[in-house]
């Protein structure tokens, strides 16, 4: 498969691009969502594609969403091509493995995380404050330190640039409201906790990730990407020890290297060194066999 970093499809308009997906308007009611090789840090888009990554992304999405569907409905409506409209036979080498037809809902305004380990931006306000967003931790946990119990950590939505801001979980109320707050969270936790004792059965620790849901009418839905190494921290459970930072099937190993050569957060980025493109894909394709047991098509 080529990679695929930007889509200009003519049969549809198109309604964002945004820093890994492409958006098209199908009909009021239904959006074509392409996962490109686009591949971001920090908020910032990086200038190299990652070959494949969309189809991993989207192809892991579909899979955890199959799981979850007992515990919340979702937004697809076709997942192969060949289930496509006919205006879009043209672009199927393009869509293939990395599209979907889904419904048009609307996003709920927060990023819904759930933690089980304490790290990234939630170890730097548990350092500071005890707390990670209104939760009171245990005092004296260590970088990648399990925590006693799974915790809703919802943060503020940014526009494309901008960085995502931890909130409270009553702010995160206040926003939605006490009822649909309550539904979220909820089944935030029940996925992740699905998903992590699946997980580790198989070797990988769901160290914390993010998911995003909508409203199709009063009916909340699970949207965008879920349990992908770009919205997911994944690490290896053989080797881990609490204390430190951790190997990991994600997006940290390209952090980190942004980091060794002093990018400062803020566009431009770097281009990627060929090596550091192919650990990526490598990470991420590890990630999706591990967990789905399958080979990428």
């Amino acid at each position: 498969m080529h990679a695929v970093i930007e889509t200009d499809i003519k049969a549809y308009p198109l309604l964002s691009r945004g820093k890994v997906r492409d958006i098209y308007e199908l009909s009021p009611e239904s959006l074509l969502i392409v996962t490109t090789d686009r591949i971001s840090a920090y908020d910032v888009i990086m200038p190299d594609p990652i070959p494949l990554k969309g189809v991993i992304l989207n192809q892991i999405t579909l899979f955890w969403m199959e799981m979850f569907k007992d515990l919340i409905p979702n937004h697809l409506l076709a997942t192969t091509t060949a289930e496509f409209p006919a205006p879009l036979a043209p672009y199927a080498d393009d869509l293939a493995g990395r599209a979907v037809v889904a419904k048009k809902a609307k996003p709920l305004p927060i990023e819904c995380i759930v933690r089980g380990f304490i790290t990234g931006s939630g170890l730097k306000d548990y350092q500071a404050t005890g707390t990670v967003c209104g939760h009171a931790l245990p005092a004296g946990l260590v970088e990648s330190q399990i925590l006693p119990e799974p915790i809703f950590t919802p943060s503020t939505k940014a526009e494309l640039g901008s960085h995502d801001e931890n909130i409270t979980r009553d702010a995160a109320r206040k926003l939605l409201g006490t009822a649909l707050f309550d539904k979220v969270e909820a089944v935030s936790l029940a996925m992740y906790a699905k998903a992590r004792d699946f997980a580790r059965e198989r070797g990988i620790i769901i160290a914390d990730t993010k998911f995003e849901f909508g409203l199709l009418g009063d009916e909340l839905i699970l949207i965008d990407e879920v349990l992908t190494p770009d919205s997911s921290r994944f690490w290896p459970a053989e080797g881990y020890v609490a204390g430190k930072s951790q190997p990991s099937y994600d997006k940290q190993y390209l952090r980190d290297w942004l980091t060794s050569v002093g990018f400062s957060k803020q566009p431009p980025a770097p281009r990627l060194p060929e090596d550091v493109m192919t650990r990526t894909q490598e990470k991420y394709l590890t990630a999706y066999e591990v967990l789905t047991g399958k080979k990428l098509a």
